[in-house]
This record gives C-alpha cells, sequence and structure tokens, in this order.
C-alpha cells in the first residue's frame, strides 16, 4: 500500500490539521483565501457526489426489483446512465480541486474543464429522447461534442509539447559544461 509522501502516522485529523498549518504558513493570503474555497466546495462536490450516489443506488434497486426483465423501457436505463455520468462528472470535479490543493496546481485546468464539459454532453446525448429532440438541437449537440473534444485534444497536446520541452530543458540543465 503507497503511502502518502507527508504520512507520519498517528492520527489522521492531526495528521491534516498540521499538513493545512504548513500551507498556510507557506501560502499569501490570496493563496490561503483559495486553498478555504477550494476546501468548501470540494466538502460540497462531496456531498453532491454521495446524495448523487444513492439516488442511483435506489434507481438501480428500483430498477432491478420492479422491472427487471423490462428491456423495452429504455427511459428506465437512460436514467441510470445519466445517473452515473453525474456521479463520474462530480468525482472529477472533486479530482480536479484535490490536485489543485495537494500539488499546488493552478486553480482550474483547461483540460479538466474540457473533460467535465466533455462527459456533460456524452450525459446529454445517454438521457436525449430523440422522439422528442428536432434534428436542429441534435446537430447544435454533437457540434459542441466535437468542438470540446478538438479543444481538449489541442490542450493535451499543448501539454505534452510543454512536458517534453521541460524534459528537455532539464536534460540541458544537467549537460556538464565543456
Amino acid at each position: 500500500m503507497s503511502e502518502h509522501p507527508n504520512h507520519t502516522g498517528g492520527n489522521p485529523i492531526v495528521r491534516e490539521f498540521s499538513r493545512l498549518l504548513r500551507v498556510f504558513r507557506e501560502a499569501t493570503p490570496y493563496e490561503s483565501f483559495e486553498y478555504v474555497v477550494i476546501q468548501i466546495l470540494t466538502a460540497l462536490i462531496m456531498v453532491i457526489t454521495a446524495v448523487a450516489t444513492f439516488g442511483l443506488v435506489v434507481d438501480v434497486w428500483q430498477l432491478a426489483v420492479t422491472n427487471p426483465l423490462d428491456l423495452a423501457n429504455i427511459s428506465n436505463f437512460q436514467e441510470v446512465f445519466g445517473n452515473i455520468f453525474t456521479v463520474i462528472i462530480a468525482l472529477e470535479f472533486k479530482s480536479s480541486l484535490r490536485a489543485t490543493f495537494f500539488e499546488r496546481k493552478e486553480v482550474v485546468r483547461g483540460r479538466t474543464i474540457m473533460l467535465i464539459a466533455l462527459l456533460a454532453v456524452a450525459r446529454k446525448f445517454i438521457i436525449l429522447d430523440l422522439h422528442e429532440v428536432s434534428p436542429l438541437e441534435l446537430l447544435a449537440l454533437a457540434a459542441s461534442a466535437l468542438a470540446l473534444g478538438g479543444i481538449y485534444w489541442l490542450i493535451r497536446e499543448q501539454d505534452a509539447r510543454l512536458a517534453i520541452h521541460k524534459a528537455q530543458t532539464a536534460a540541458q540543465a544537467q549537460k556538464p559544461v565543456e
């Protein structure tokens, strides 16, 4: 089992509190404000995720107990998979906030925002009732998915180029001067 690098044993609440004190001692007032906001958002997202997960469990239970063989009713499955995507979106958002807090990354990463937006569009496609939506709305949703996917790809490529550049710069700094 891998441990967090700052793991020193003992009471996890005391350990977390001392880590927070260390973060606040090293942070500027604005960074401290950001961390407080991130912690509040994290707590709220945890509540939302727990409620959504509980609702998902109830939905799956009701589907299994009341209509186990009603495979013709696609709306039940759409609702369940839509709820699954809701939980996944919340977890991804929480993960992004956690990375921001623990790794001191910038508050919002563009790639994460695009991933969350893509998940939301995918969720919309899943719960969409094709009999109720116009072709123009479907086209707009498809264009949104394509645009978000393109932006996500561009951001990922830029991140990869920056990582390569950073690695090359570090390698050049390690070379002995002749």
